[in-house]
């Protein structure tokens, strides 16, 4: 079969079908792949952005978002335990929650443990904030999780540590997906 092939005609920039425009900068063959390309302009648009955001991210502003991830998987990864102070359940609260991921030495006075689960449980907030931590209380009901051999390690451990964009990334990106994994463990069957 002879099939005529018109020398205006080009390739649609979507889905790639041949057209013959009628307009001089004409580059999709319909409306519908004409919105297909915006989307897809958008798209790359916001990829743009966000790369060029995460590019200008300063160390504390990573800290803060590795911070966040790393307290949120120790708050969901501790939820069915106790409070590592008091023993008293956890409990919850409409607004903020009623527990916080508590560090045994504090991330001001060892902030190289910032990110050691070893270093930090969930504790009730009236413990941990309003309780000005209690640290004795702390490291007895550290001692019974986690051995006093590892309270003593994490005691003695006084190394300084200058972290960088690459570890701090990396830990935010494992916490942020050692969190969902937790979550989607923890859904009752039948939910997705």
């Amino acid at each position: 079969m002879l099939t005529y092939k018109n020398p205006k005609a080009k390739p649609c920039g979507v889905c790639e079908r041949l057209f013959v425009p009628v307009r001089l900068m004409m580059v999709v063959c319909s409306p519908a792949c004409a919105m297909k390309k915006v989307r897809q302009a958008k798209v790359q648009e916001r990829a743009k952005i966000k790369t060029r955001k995460e590019a200008i991210k300063t160390i504390p502003d990573l800290i803060k978002e590795a911070q966040r991830e790393f307290n949120g998987y120790i708050r969901a990864r501790d939820a069915a335990q106790p409070c590592i102070c008091c023993g008293r359940p956890l409990g919850d609260a409409p607004v903020g929650g009623a527990y916080d991921a508590g560090h045994y030495r504090s991330t001001g006075s060892a902030s190289h443990l910032r990110f050691n689960e070893d270093n930090c449980h969930a504790q009730r907030k009236d413990c941990n904030r309003y309780g000005a931590g209690r640290a004795v209380d702390y490291r007895i009901g550290l001692v019974s999780r986690i051995g006093l051999a590892a309270v003593e390690a994490l005691e003695s451990d006084n190394a300084p540590h200058k972290w960088t964009r690459e570890e701090l990334i990396q830990i935010r990106d494992t916490y942020r997906a050692k969190f969902k994994a937790l979550k989607s463990n923890s859904k009752p069957e039948g939910q997705a």
